[in-house]
């Protein structure tokens, strides 16, 4: 688990997935993502929470006790990672993107192991190119990328943050200090 100031990152459970579904598939959501599909089901929600991968780091965005979206990462190659996020509609504009995406690279710098990550969005959606710039991603390509809810490929922009030097101290002390 992990808090900020207004948000908890936790473990998703079986029971969420009617939750996921009703957030996650509605088509402003879905089409901005490139995994999730178009009508996305409850049953849909719940293979995909019952069956996250080996070296996905998932969790679940509460926000006053009530999921609101997802965040993760997924390893690609060493210490590497692949960050993604969505936050259901009627919680957009608020800043939950950032500060749970912050939270999230924070913990993979610190407790992760990921020295760098690596994030996608499609040209169009503007909202997720403001949540990287302020949480300090820098563009780094384009290219094309698989929108499952739109079953086409489409252009995106590619973004990259290394791990500052400051938080690899941070989690060397953190390291010295639980052993």
């Amino acid at each position: 688990m992990i808090s900020t100031q207004r948000l908890v990152l936790r473990s998703l459970k079986p029971s969420d997935s009617e939750r996921i579904a009703a957030l996650a598939g509605v088509w402003d959501v879905a089409s901005m993502t490139g995994r999730i599909p178009y009508p996305y089901s409850q049953a849909d929600a719940l293979n995909w929470v019952t069956g996250v991968a080996d070296g996905e780091m998932v969790f679940g965005i509460d926000h006053a006790g009530e999921l609101i979206g997802i965040c993760g990462y997924s390893r690609e190659g060493n210490r590497v990672a692949v960050l993604g996020y969505w936050i259901g509609q009627p919680y957009w504009r608020r800043g939950f993107a950032t500060e749970a995406a912050r939270a999230l690279i924070d913990y993979g710098f610190t407790k992760g192991g990921i020295k760098r990550f690596i994030a996608r969005h499609f040209n169009e959606n503007d909202a997720s190119a403001r949540v990287l710039r302020k949480i300090g991603f820098r563009t780094s390509g384009t290219g094309m990328g698989w929108c499952e809810a739109r079953q086409a490929e489409f252009a995106v922009k590619t973004y990259d943050l290394r791990r500052p030097w400051t938080t690899a101290l941070k989690s060397t002390a953190l390291k010295a200090r639980a052993s």
